[in-house]
């Protein structure tokens, strides 16, 4: 996969588009998910030892952006959620040949790979997956000291090398573009393609198997002790119990790689706490809230439903490995133009 294709992945869920202004919800829109979890209590089924019953292949594609655009109402009305759907079957269709060269290099990867489900927002028709803060945006970002500043620019001026296809070494590849996490890495959120989720239980685990990248989320739900504060993850460290029908997993403990937590958020006083909650047959609503004092000024969740899928419809392997195999070319490539004189 190009790095261009995923830059245009990791943005998908977060750029706000702007329907009608009118006046926001008076219903706290962080009860969303909670309302419809406890108005369908006798439709979760369970496991044979007593637990809540979350399995199955479950996908949470949509439209619907991470933060809503300023003065855009929660909810759209009906009318409005048609035209905004009617509008991406042109804005996000990869198969159009009109944006010049550049833009013809990021679509070539064309509709025929993306999930055409990503072209619904929310049944509910929300104008954003944020619920809380209720502007549906996430709160102002605490100032970053110097050396997280530092951090930041490094990382920065590591991605504009790499996009102009003169990285320096290994380290200016992103961990994304190196194949070793993606979407697999908790906030689950919704891109242009790959977004099923199998879920496995038995007794005192659950496992979340994402369809991006390669890795099995193991979380205990039996009460054990998270790992000691000096032990650290790709994915972190996750723990979960249940309250009531709903699945809780609180994950701490990440390493603290660039790109390994959300945002760029300090590992150190990073958590993020899930909660997957059974709505019906068909449909499990899924909420993080993601706790930093050292990069937010408060707390903030979102929710996004997973709709399942046919189950017929199979999960494949994700063999994700070009970039990885091809960093030698990279930079053996970046050397040359240097040697031509292209480099900035």
């Amino acid at each position: 996969m190009s790095y261009r294709l995923w830059i245009s992945v990791s943005i998908l869920a977060v750029v706000p588009f702007a329907p009608a202004v009118g006046q926001a919800s008076k219903e706290a829109p962080k009860k969303v998910a909670a309302k419809a979890a406890a108005s369908n209590k006798s439709a979760v089924p369970h496991t044979p030892w007593g637990d809540p019953d979350l399995q199955g292949v479950w996908n949470d594609a949509t439209s619907t952006p991470l933060q809503r655009d300023i003065g855009v109402k929660d909810v759209l009305t009906d009318e409005e959620a048609v035209d905004f759907q009617k509008s991406l079957a042109n804005d996000l269709t990869r198969d159009r040949r009109d944006g010049g060269p550049e833009v013809d290099v990021n679509r070539a990867y064309n509709d025929h790979w993306m999930d055409s489900r990503r072209l619904k927002i929310t049944a509910d028709k929300r104008s954003s997956l944020i619920v809380d803060p209720p502007d549906g945006r996430m709160p102002p970002r605490v100032p970053l000291p110097p050396e997280r500043e530092k951090i930041r620019a490094a990382r920065a001026a590591a991605n504009e090398r790499f996009n102009a296809g003169l990285p320096q070494n290994y380290t200016d590849f992103s961990l994304p573009v190196q194949c070793i996490i993606r979407t697999d890495s908790p906030p689950y959120l919704p891109t242009i393609y790959n977004n099923d989720f199998h879920i496995f239980q038995s007794p005192g685990l659950v496992v979340i198997n994402p369809e991006m990248i390669h890795s099995a989320r193991i979380i205990p739900v039996d009460g054990t002790p998270h790992l000691g504060k000096n032990l650290h993850q790709w994915l972190g460290d996750s723990r979960g119990h249940w309250e009531g029908d709903t699945l809780v997993v609180e994950t701490t403990n990440f390493r603290t790689d660039p790109g390994v937590v959300f945002q760029g958020a300090n590992p150190d006083t990073y958590k993020i706490t899930e909660r997957f909650s059974r709505v019906d047959a068909t449909t499990l609503n899924y909420e993080f809230t993601i706790d930093d004092p050292k990069t937010w000024t408060k707390p903030w969740t979102a929710v996004i439903p997973w709709n399942k899928i046919d189950p017929a419809e199979q999960m494949y392997e994700y063999a994700c490995h070009e970039d990885n195999y091809d960093i030698v070319h990279f930079l053996s490539g970046a050397r040359d133009r240097e040697k031509r004189g292209e480099a900035k």
